[in-house]
């Protein structure tokens, strides 16, 4: 039996939990997951509360089990919590995906410290303690696992009135080089994804009509113009999914664009 066909039998995904997964690329991934066959724990804040509901609904409909789990990803305890509840419901957390984030755009002459720190509070240490508190289930349970954050575009390349942002997003990459590295021995993987302009809330803008179409607004703020690509939650949601199989063992601390051209490494 080769290496591969060893990893496959090691690793057979059973629970994942999606966090920011009440709306946009996080819903995507969610039940893109309970259609692969994996039941799902939920997360979000309590002001997405009926909204995450109608996800567990959504996934239950699909045939998995599924879990709403309501936690600030910004705070350690919860985190932790929201990791033990998913485990002791669930059985298990062979998938990771620390999806929860937050824009807040300004110019950094305009920008406050206690707005930078929250944005970075949010997108990075949310990112971090996830990876921190799955990765020691995950070394535990001693059958691999797959932990995966959502970076950006704004992770490669920086833009004006996004430097929070961008500042969150490129620390992902770094923690995600640095974490894959040291999970190596315990065959789990830690990869992000860095999607271009993805059509959700995230991206809306109350201007958008009058210049062109959803993300509009977006594009023109970060220097593309308004025909430049752009594409809903599924393509994210697809490339989660294969990173999430067995057979994709051999792909870690990679961080992966997916922005139609708009970016390239």
């Amino acid at each position: 039996m080769d290496s591969s066909s060893q990893e496959t039998l090691e690793y057979l995904p059973r629970v994942a939990l999606v966090t920011g997964a009440a709306r946009g690329i996080g819903h995507a991934i969610a039940l893109r997951l309970a259609q692969d066959g994996i039941d799902v724990a939920v997360n979000d804040i309590a002001q997405q509360e009926e909204l995450l509901n109608g996800v567990v609904s959504e996934v239950q409909s699909l045939g998995r089990k599924a879990l709403p789990v309501i936690a600030d990803v910004s705070d350690e305890d919860q985190v932790k919590g929201m990791i033990a509840k998913t485990v002791e419901a669930l059985g298990s957390l062979d998938i990771m995906i620390a999806n929860a984030g937050i824009v807040g755009p300004s110019t950094l002459l305009e920008l406050n410290v206690a707005d930078f720190d929250r944005v970075l509070a949010v997108n990075t240490r949310g990112a971090m303690l996830c990876y921190k508190y799955a990765g020691l289930q995950m070394v535990k349970q001693a059958r691999g696992g797959r932990i995966i954050a959502a970076s950006s575009v704004a992770g490669k390349k920086g833009y004006a009135r996004l430097s929070a942002y961008s500042t969150s997003k490129f620390a992902i990459r770094g923690l995600t080089q640095s974490f894959a590295t040291e999970l190596i021995p315990h065959k789990i993987t830690v990869n992000c994804y860095c999607p271009g302009l993805i059509k959700t809330a995230m991206t809306a803008h109350p201007q958008d009509a009058e210049l062109g179409g959803h993300g509009a607004f977006t594009k023109m703020a970060m220097g593309h113009p308004v025909t430049s690509p752009d594409a809903e939650p599924d393509v994210v949601a697809s490339l989660v999914s294969y990173i999430c199989k067995p057979e994709a063992h051999f792909i870690t601390g990679q961080s992966l664009v997916i922005s139609g051209g708009t970016v390239m490494d």
